[in-house]
């Protein structure tokens, strides 16, 4: 069951949402959101849920379920905790991370952000199930979210997707290589947020990892506008060439998806709507988005891949 949508609005939410909440969860927790997905071999999906505790700092922990909906098996305790002895740089916790599978490696790849005394940074991990990681540290400098890599290398080199901070000059998304997953550069503006009266002024970053499509790279990201009553997050759309993902070929003007239900309006954080997760169907079209609603919880929404791509043309500039 899906609730309707709203005209200008390309995804439906589910008629259940919140689908995953901090009361249901199987310990104490403040609030559960910004969950990394995937589909594993057989079919499950599972979210790799940001989970804060009563201290206020972030941990993750998966959660499974058979149809991607509801029924969901949580992990009894925390799946991938701060390790601040080992790791300083997660001192103060681990916060919305991306899942990508990585064929040629045959692992998960997990890039989160690492919360510490020096700031935010982006970190990655490596896992087979879920069971088990290999940190591999942090690979950028403070302050920069947002991440996630490809699925595939670019001419023998890894592609990742981050959003460092620069003040007074705006929040971008960037692109940087990697031959090994640790040593990064090639460093490039990927997409800049716009400036003035848009929606996405500013600062905008990466929300899921990119879609593969026959088209090019699907981006759904965020842009913030900052209003008299504080900052709304919202949802826009761009292409880029699948040989050169630092090309952008479509860029959406206006925003695809926005907080207008309560638990997306009102909670820790108010009118928030932030995918760090999204998985596609067998049909190769169904496109399930895993999302934070305020802050506080987890929702749903699904819509058409060839959907998003038709709007895209129709309301982008190259």
């Amino acid at each position: 069951m899906t609730g309707p949508a709203p005209a200008g609005e390309l995804l439906k939410r589910h008629g259940d949402n919140p689908i995953l909440t901090a009361g249901r969860w199987p310990y104490a927790a403040n609030t559960v959101f910004n969950p990394g997905a995937t589909r594993l071999a057989d079919g499950t999906t599972l979210l790799l849920c940001r989970v804060e505790d009563h201290k206020g700092h972030s941990h993750l922990t998966a959660a499974r379920s058979a149809n991607g909906i509801d029924g969901w098996e949580i992990d009894p305790a925390p799946t991938l905790p701060a390790e601040p002895e080992r790791h300083p740089e997660e001192l103060w916790g681990l916060e919305d991370p991306r899942v990508t599978f990585l064929e040629e490696e045959g692992r998960y790849a997990i890039a989160y952000t690492a919360y510490g005394r020096l700031g935010a940074v982006v970190a990655l991990a490596l896992t087979e199930d879920f069971r088990s990681f290999e940190r591999l540290g942090p690979v950028a400098m403070p302050w920069d979210k947002d991440a996630a890599l490809l699925p595939r290398k670019f001419n023998g080199e890894w592609a990742m997707i981050h959003r460092p901070s620069t003040i007074g000059h705006g929040s971008h998304m960037w692109l940087s290589y990697s031959p090994d997953l640790i040593h990064w550069g090639k460093h490039q503006i990927m997409l800049e947020a716009r400036t003035g009266g848009w929606w996405d002024a500013d600062k905008i970053g990466l929300s899921p990892p990119p879609i593969e499509t026959a088209e090019g790279w699907l981006v759904l990201y965020h842009g913030v506008k900052e209003t008299a009553s504080g900052s709304i997050y919202r949802l826009g759309l761009a292409l880029f060439d699948l040989h050169d993902p630092g090309r952008c070929i479509r860029r959406g003007d206006g925003w695809i998806f926005g907080p207008r239900e309560p638990y997306e309006l009102h909670g820790d954080v108010q009118d928030v709507v932030f995918p760090c997760g999204a998985t596609v169907a067998a049909d190769g079209d169904t496109l399930r988005l895993y999302y934070g609603g305020a802050d506080t919880c987890i929702a749903l929404a699904s819509g058409s891949i060839r959907e998003l791509l038709a709007w895209l043309k129709a309301n982008g500039d190259g």
